[in-house]
């Protein structure tokens, strides 16, 4: 009988330990804030309009937040080093005009695609260089650039949209059982990322580079080199961005990417990355792009004013950087 009781009560204290290392798991998930209230706005969305848990919806919100996803991955890296992009739009531009240029020329939509990304890696990393070698401030340095770029791109068409009817539409605009294949190239470029962030020695020196640059260095990690690396990562996504947008609309359009840096940049922040660097997530990239997703979509099936929605994402905005201000405080 006592036997019985000891066991009883070995089980119970077992079960206990049990329940607490479950939620310390879940509670100390990096992301954990964000992916709450992500929940709760889309609970609220559900229950004032049902419509929005349909699976046509849902896929709706996916494919909105694709390409803003894509290219915030590379914005990840980027931020995460302590820097900054203001290109990133121009770079998504500058990708569907060379891929439709590339084309008109003859070349296969394959191999214009594979050269728009080649492009847009090269002008990440003249961003890099310029940041590194020169020591000019990222800020001024992409937004120089991303005024070069848009010039090039207006330069190369003239001001008119070009004609990109192909092979390839399908990246833009088709579906693999019933999933949108933009939506199923984010989802592919995300593993990437997260793969490339936490399991790579490459990852590694991001975050080193971000936490501090003077110990990375006496490290032995080649912090301008990791620099170059990450804005030519984010200028071949931004570029793929574009190709996948040309693909789309079947045509080139020179204001594509136009205020696309905005979103990129929000979906990292709030998806918890630092703007000091040092601090972030690609599973964060998403769950921020799709906090903003979804509050466009629950402002258009609730026939809300789309004031109201440049008005919510702002606050949002600045809320996720005062927790980040007030997390260092801590």
């Amino acid at each position: 009988m006592v036997k019985d009781l000891v066991l009883d009560r070995n089980t119970g204290k077992n079960e206990e330990k049990k329940q607490v290392k479950w939620y310390k798991k879940i509670t100390q998930f990096e992301e954990f804030g964000i992916l709450i209230a992500l929940i709760v706005i889309c609970a609220i969305i559900a229950i004032a309009n049902p419509i929005f848990l349909s699976f046509g919806n849902i896929m709706n919100v996916l494919m909105q937040i694709s390409l803003v996803s894509i290219m915030a991955v590379g914005a990840a890296f980027v931020i995460i080093t302590g820097g900054i992009d203001l290109s990133v739009g121009s770079s998504l531009t500058l990708g569907g005009v060379l891929a439709a240029t590339f084309y008109s020329l003859g070349f296969n939509p394959w191999i214009a695609l594979f050269l728009a990304v080649l492009m847009g890696s090269f002008v990440g990393a003249m961003n890099g260089l310029l940041i590194v070698k020169l020591n000019i401030n990222p800020f001024i340095t992409t937004m120089a650039m991303a005024s070069v770029i848009k010039g090039l791109a207006y330069l190369i068409t003239g001001g008119m949209p070009l004609s990109f009817n192909t092979e390839i539409n399908f990246l833009g605009g088709g579906t693999f059982f019933s999933i949108p294949v933009p939506v199923i190239i984010m989802l592919i470029i995300i593993l990437f990322g997260h793969v490339l962030l936490t399991k790579t020695i490459f990852g590694k020196y991001v975050f080193a580079v971000g936490g501090n640059e003077k110990s990375a260095k006496l490290s032995g990690v080649d912090v301008h080199l990791t620099k170059i690396k990450v804005y030519s990562l984010l200028g071949a996504l931004g570029a793929l961005a574009g190709v996948i947008t040309a693909c789309n609309l079947r045509i080139a359009d020179t204001a594509a990417g136009n205020g696309r840096e905005m979103d990129v940049i929000a979906a990292v922040v709030i998806g918890g990355a630092s703007l000091s660097g040092g601090k972030g997530s690609i599973k964060g990239v998403l769950i921020g792009a799709a906090i903003m997703g979804v509050i466009r979509n629950g402002f258009v099936l609730l026939r809300l004013s789309s004031y109201l929605q440049l008005i919510s994402i702002g606050a949002v905005i600045v809320i996720a950087v005062a927790i980040d201000q007030l997390r260092k405080k801590k």
